[in-house]
């Protein structure tokens, strides 16, 4: 199963440095039942697509969390066995979970298949989304207009063996 792991630059840095994306439980993005009933999609290139979007957004989540880090949304596709990866199955009911996964373990960097970071003209608009995103919870429509915003961004793909320079 591909999941979409959420990180920051720092973040990806530090797996670089351990070698793994973890410790566990981690929390990811799949294809769940879900996500495909509420996506209403048979195309499994859109329905990874919309996981790996919530990734971002989960990415965007992390950021504005810490205004430390650097102001890219950073996610990791990585492959696991089906059942490494659980999900609720009450989600169906809870839009803000759609397609969130467990993951009990730390998961090798070695089992990722790409890396997607936004590109340097997506930063304003990702720090300015990070920085509305608490306004935009809690019902404000210019807030939530700006966190849009960043969506607007499509994040960059990354090879493996590009992390170096991704965190460099």
């Amino acid at each position: 199963m591909r999941v979409y792991v959420p990180l920051t630059l720092s973040g990806l840095a530090e797996a670089h440095k351990t070698g793994e994306l973890g410790p566990g439980p981690l929390t990811a993005y799949a294809v769940t039942p879900g996500l495909r009933e509420w996506y209403v999609s048979d195309d499994i290139e859109e329905l990874e697509y919309a996981a790996l979007s919530r990734a971002a957004a989960a990415s965007l989540r992390l950021l504005a969390g810490d205004p430390e880090v650097a102001r890219r949304r950073v996610v990791v596709a990585v492959d696991v066995r089906d059942q490494d990866a659980t999900s609720d199955p009450d989600q169906v009911l809870d839009a803000i979970g759609l397609g969130e996964v467990r993951i009990n373990a730390a998961v090798p960097l070695a089992k990722a298949a790409a890396v997607h970071v936004d590109a340097d003209d997506a930063v304003g608009d990702v720090t300015a989304a990070a920085d509305a995103l608490g306004a935009a919870d809690q019902g404000d429509d210019d807030a939530r207009f700006t966190v849009d915003g960043a969506e607007d961004h499509e994040l960059l793909w990354y090879g493996v063996q590009e992390i170096p320079n991704l965190i460099g």
